[in-house]
């Protein structure tokens, strides 16, 4: 990774994404900041995805698009983009910044310039994390919304209780990319939830935007996708219930009890009420759930995480 400043390693994880591939490709050519170079793992595709991707290669050259193909294996979402960070983090220069990418969306041409202005607007050492709306739109590109607009701040412990930064728009700045890269998620989580996690938790500075920079792709195929309306993502999330919710909650506490030496002192309190109250009963409960910063994106959604917490 060059170490002259301002250059983005876009880390983009493939699994029989042909279908949807060449438009996220293009969309990268498309972009005003220029100054990137494309690092992707394929995590065993049985189509034409890494065709495509050495064709891509062999049109932009090897030096911009490079595949790391270690650890092979299948490793899914989490494994694939920790592979394609900790193969990066390492060679980031002072100025630089990583962007995950998935490969079914279209970015828009400004998300990697609008990115690299929000973390050149911190200092280049501490751990600086970039998020943004989406353009929701379905599987042939036609619009069917925005992306929720954040109702609170950003940052921990509310980034336990959700996850406000969307893959699909995450930049990272070295620092925060070197924190993300040596550390040891839960199994389970997603790689743009931990990382959205562990910065806030470490202290680092959330830059979140209000302007859209991708076009969010919702299809039957997406590993993850986005609720259109906070109606849906309210039934949807009492249809998922707080088996899972807790499980996520419990293993996130405990992984970052792991890593408490990165903590800020102030998560380290949090974190210390929020051990309490996952270990204990409705008391201990009661006490994590008066952490001023332990809330939701909305009233509403809320509520229901209120309930769950509670109940266990």
């Amino acid at each position: 990774m060059s170490g002259t400043g301002g250059r983005v390693a876009i880390l983009l994880a493939t699994f029989n994404g042909a279908s949807y591939l060449p438009e996220q490709l293009d969309s990268f050519l498309a972009q005003d900041h220029s100054d990137w170079t494309l690092y992707w793992r394929d995590d065993g595709s049985s189509d034409a995805t890494a065709a495509i991707m050495l064709g891509f290669a062999a049109r932009v050259g090897p030096e911009r698009c490079v595949h790391v193909a270690v650890p092979q294996g299948r490793l899914g979402v989490l494994g694939s983009f920790m592979a394609l960070l900790r193969a990066v983090a390492p060679g980031l220069g002072e100025r630089d910044a990583t962007a995950f990418a998935d490969q079914d969306d279209v970015w828009l041409p400004q998300k990697l310039s609008r990115g690299m202005a929000a973390l050149a607007t911190g200092p280049a050492g501490h751990p600086a994390l970039y998020f943004a709306r989406q353009i929701l739109v379905t599987a042939k590109l036609r619009r069917i919304g925005l992306s929720a607009p954040l109702a609170v701040t950003p940052g921990f412990p509310a980034s336990l209780t959700q996850n406000m930064a969307a893959g699909c728009t995450v930049m990272l700045n070295r620092a925060a990319a070197r924190l993300v890269a040596g550390s040891t998620p839960p199994p389970g989580t997603l790689h743009d939830w931990w990382s959205y996690i562990l910065v806030s938790a470490a202290g680092g500075r959330m830059a979140p935007d209000p302007e859209p920079t991708v076009l969010y792709r919702q299809h039957e195929g997406n590993a993850i996708g986005a609720a259109s309306t906070r109606f849906r993502r309210s039934i949807a999330a009492a249809q998922r219930g707080p088996g899972p919710f807790m499980r996520d909650f419990a293993a996130h506490v405990a992984s970052l009890t792991e890593h408490a030496a990165l903590l800020s002192p102030a998560a380290a309190r949090d974190l210390a009420v929020l051990r309490r109250a996952v270990a204990g009963g409705p008391l201990q409960r009661l006490e994590g759930l008066r952490l001023p910063g332990l809330k939701r994106n909305h009233w509403s959604e809320g509520l229901l995480f209120r309930l769950w917490f509670l109940i266990g």
